[in-house]
């Protein structure tokens, strides 16, 4: 007899894996649901996959309503049943969030879809697909990186992907739309997802078309991260006629279309490079200014104050000081999957591409020099960083948020703990950081550095007094809005003596820089090259005094 298996819950909450005979009264049930919904007029859509996007794109399906102002959508979100991602079932058909967001309608349109609408249930069976007249596809398609700093060298893994639509095209009914919302690589829609679908269509003996369409989403973690999927721009297209008439018809039914309008591309490959391009242009924006960064810690160059500056022109408004490398599932690969596609699903062997993998491997690689400041920062106070306590302000990629995906944090973690220090992190917005508690199977970059095996006991600290309390050093990596109000008297009495301050975003004015001098302190920055100034002239008035 085989031990039975569970999936535990970021809170510790366990849940047994469902059975054979468990699936099947599961699908009657939904069958039952999936019919009396019908009855009353709605179309079944199925999401399949509810993780950071799909969850809250099922409930903004559920939560839409058509002219009469009723609901015309019934969503059933779809998970396979394993250890890693079970527990998001039941919790959904509870009316929990298994997406943890900073935005309060996160919980509220997830709760209000499944106890006060009917709208929202949630399942672990692929039989649900037959039910479906709408399948909306979010199953993650990564660009594993088989080297640190070199994009080149990796591949798209696209085996979840495949394996999914190919389960959908086995069960779906032929009028059913396929709605691919995951960032894939250029040509996947028409060249691998759409082959599979006509395949499988004429094994079961449909002669019709398989209905399959692209539309990406910009989902933005942080508080307003159900607006960004319900009231944001889209693109999307269709493989034919039928299904980009479809998918346009769906989109304006559950997004607000009429304030931010759908761009139809004429083809799937249009809209999937759409994506690519946009985030890579912005990926590449955050390249550039690494070897400004640099520049200006070398030459007495406040790099802060040089980006306001210059984003005074209107044409340079978006300039953004990149801080400790990018994080985001978007940014750090997408751009990969494109060079990839190139080659792999385009046919295409020369290279073209310059630009785009050299800003994905800058990028990847700017955290690393967080330990050179750290370093010499200890060795001006005459410490030395083996053993040394350093505090790292901020575990997420971004401000106010709690999503530790590919963030730049991660990198300065591995890179100090790798040259001998112990780290602790603080960060309000993060339970549990996955990148190190299971690092050994959850997507990480520990396999780049050495002396990693400690840090799967990392824990976030969550009562900053503690976290300061004796630390050599502290790391603002995050700008965080309790960081950002964080003045120097208060940090110094916290840590209890004078310590290094890295600051990693900008977020020191030079008041805060001097006050730290003042009390003892060392003070790093990136791209803050002016420090040193402000340091000769703490200094300079302590001598003539």
């Amino acid at each position: 007899m085989t031990e039975r298996e569970f999936s535990i819950s970021p809170e510790g909450e366990e849940f047994p894996i469902p059975t054979a005979a468990d699936a099947e009264a599961e699908f009657k049930r939904l069958e039952a649901l999936a019919a009396e919904k019908r009855a009353e007029g709605k179309e079944i859509v199925v999401v399949v996959g509810v993780g950071f996007v799909g969850a809250v794109m099922a409930a903004v399906v559920a939560d839409s309503t058509g002219e009469d102002g009723k609901p015309g959508k019934f969503v059933i979100g779809m998970q396979r049943p394993s250890t890693r991602s079970y527990w998001k079932i039941p919790l959904l058909n509870r009316g929990v969030s298994p997406v943890k967001a900073e935005d309060p309608e996160v919980d509220e349109i997830i709760g209000r879809c499944v106890k006060e609408k009917g709208t929202l249930v949630a399942t672990y069976t692929y039989d649900a697909l037959k039910l479906a007249d709408v399948v909306v596809v979010d199953v993650q398609c990564d660009y594993l990186k088989k080297d640190l700093g070199a994009c080149r060298t990796g591949s798209t893994d696209m085996i979840a992907l495949e394996a999914a639509i190919a389960t959908i095209a086995e069960k779906i009914e032929p009028h059913a739309l396929v709605l691919i919302e995951t960032t894939v690589a250029p040509g996947t829609t028409e060249q691998v997802a759409y082959p599979i679908m006509k395949k499988a269509f004429e094994k079961r003996g449909f002669d019709s078309e398989p209905l399959l369409a692209h539309s990406y989403e910009r989902v933005m973690p942080g508080r307003d991260y159900v607006a960004s999927i319900r009231d944001f721009w889209r693109v999307c297209s269709g493989v034919n006629a039928e299904a980009r008439k479809r998918v346009e018809k769906f989109l304006h039914e559950v997004l607000n279309t009429k304030e931010f309008p759908l761009t139809v591309m004429d083809r799937p490959i249009e809209s999937e490079t759409a994506k690519i391009v946009e985030n890579s242009f912005r990926a590449t924006i955050l390249a550039f200014l690494d070897e400004w960064s640099l520049f200006a810690e070398r030459n007495g160059v406040d790099l802060k104050k040089v980006v306001e500056a210059v984003k005074v022109r209107p044409t340079h408004s978006n300039m953004i000081f990149p801080g400790p490398g990018i994080g985001g599932y978007c940014l750090p690969k997408d751009g990969g999957l494109g060079v990839w596609a190139n080659r792999h699903i385009l046919g295409w062997e020369d290279d073209i591409f310059k630009i785009t993998p050299l800003a994905i491997d800058i990028n990847d690689t700017r955290a690393l020099h967080v330990g050179n400041l750290v370093r010499d920062g200890l060795r001006n106070m005459g410490r030395a960083i083996a053993a040394a306590e350093i505090l790292l302000l901020g575990a997420s990629y971004r401000e106010d948020v709690g999503d530790t995906r590919y963030s730049g944090s991660e990198l300065v973690v591995r890179r100090l703990t790798e040259m001998g220090a112990d780290m602790r992190v603080h960060d309000p917005y993060v339970e549990h950081w996955w990148e190190f508690k299971a690092q050994d199977t959850y997507p990480s970059k520990a396999q780049f550095f050495h002396r990693q095996e400690k840090l799967s006991q990392l824990e976030i600290e969550k009562d900053i007094q503690t976290a300061f309390a004796g630390a050599d050093a502290v790391i603002f990596a995050v700008r965080h809005e309790q960081y950002l109000a964080l003045e120097p008297d208060e940090v110094v009495a916290m840590v209890g003596k004078p310590c290094l301050i890295v600051d990693c975003f900008c977020m020191l004015d030079d008041a805060q820089i001097r006050r730290y001098f003042e009390l003892g302190c060392e003070v790093k920055g990136m791209g803050r090259g002016h420090i040193q100034r402000i340091k000769n002239a703490v200094r300079s008035g302590r001598e003539r005094r």
